[in-house]
């Protein structure tokens, strides 16, 4: 195999003259003297065989073959730039893969926060996301297939998480659902005339009966294809207040004015798969985010 003839030095003086637009500029952002510039340049051009700049006054401009050579060598200088930015982060004890697991319900505007943050971070550790459900956390704690979780705890369970947040379920409906026309408030028996739609582990067992005079449940394992559900009218349903609010706001659905309580509550804590996780950098620095954009830390 051939070595390359030019270097990718060469190809970095190049870029950031045309940037700066002059070999003294260009000289004082690398950190070089004016005559280190020109020789780089002189010995790049040379090496290619062909002009790749013009001087018009004190300003340099590429030629046609230049603006396409170094078109084409960008790419390949950040490539270069991110391997050594990876490297020293290896070098660091950052984390290449994260594997996180998320409650369904978690707000989805604060996760992505979180990710964004992290993202500028440790812009080179790839990030794996796992959506589960609420039936399906302890499986998934179990297993610890993950770096960090954000699930559902049972009572007694609660002290090995850190609580995040309350997310609210609220009933609603379509706007023009019949349960709307109906005197408010609604009681058991006027919900039982309508499908219940609900958000349930696949792996559940299905509920074969239901009591009579009642409608058999829905049942669908994404909180978005249960609010498809409703919003088209094929019955009522429980859902987290974030995924409905614009539904809400802009008539598409109503809230159930019921006889019984109108929000339900679902607690969510935050899990590390080691407690000895929490002296990972890369680890530590996600799980900071997310309390972050839980208002639990400045």
């Amino acid at each position: 195999m051939a070595l390359p003839r030019t270097t990718l030095e060469q190809w970095v003086v190049l870029q950031t003259v045309i940037e700066q637009g002059s070999y003294a500029q260009a000289a004082t952002v690398l950190n070089r003297s004016q005559s280190s510039v020109s020789y780089a340049l002189s010995g790049l051009q040379e090496r290619i065989g062909l002009p790749l700049l013009e001087i018009n006054g004190r300003k340099a401009t590429l030629t046609e073959q230049g603006g396409a050579l170094l078109a084409q060598a960008t790419p390949l200088i950040s490539a270069f730039l991110q391997l050594e930015h990876r490297a020293a982060g290896l070098k660091d004890g950052v984390r290449t893969e994260l594997s996180l697991v998320v409650d369904s319900v978690f707000p989805k505007n604060r996760l992505f926060r979180a990710l964004k943050h992290f993202q500028s971070q440790f812009p080179d550790t790839r990030v794996h996301l796992t959506e589960i459900l609420r039936g399906e956390s302890l499986a998934q704690l179990s297993e610890q297939s993950a770096d960090l979780y954000i699930t559902t705890l049972a009572p007694e369970n609660a002290i090995h998480g850190r609580f995040l947040l309350d997310v609210d379920f609220v009933p609603v409906a379509k706007s023009d659902h019949p349960l709307l026309s109906l005197p408010a408030p609604l009681t058991a028996q006027d919900l039982a005339r309508f499908p219940l739609i609900s958000v349930a582990d696949r792996h559940a067992p299905p509920k074969d009966k239901h009591p009579a005079g009642t409608v058999a449940q829905w049942t669908f394992t994404t909180v978005g294809a249960a609010l498809e559900a409703i919003t088209v009218g094929v019955g009522y349903g429980w859902l987290p207040l974030e995924s409905v609010d614009n539904a809400l706001k802009n008539g598409l659905l109503s809230r159930l004015m019921l006889s019984a309580r109108t929000v339900r509550q679902t607690s969510l804590y935050m899990v590390l798969d080691d407690e000895t996780q929490r002296y990972d950098q890369t680890v530590s620095a996600l799980a900071k985010s997310i309390l972050q954009e839980c208002s639990l830390l400045p």
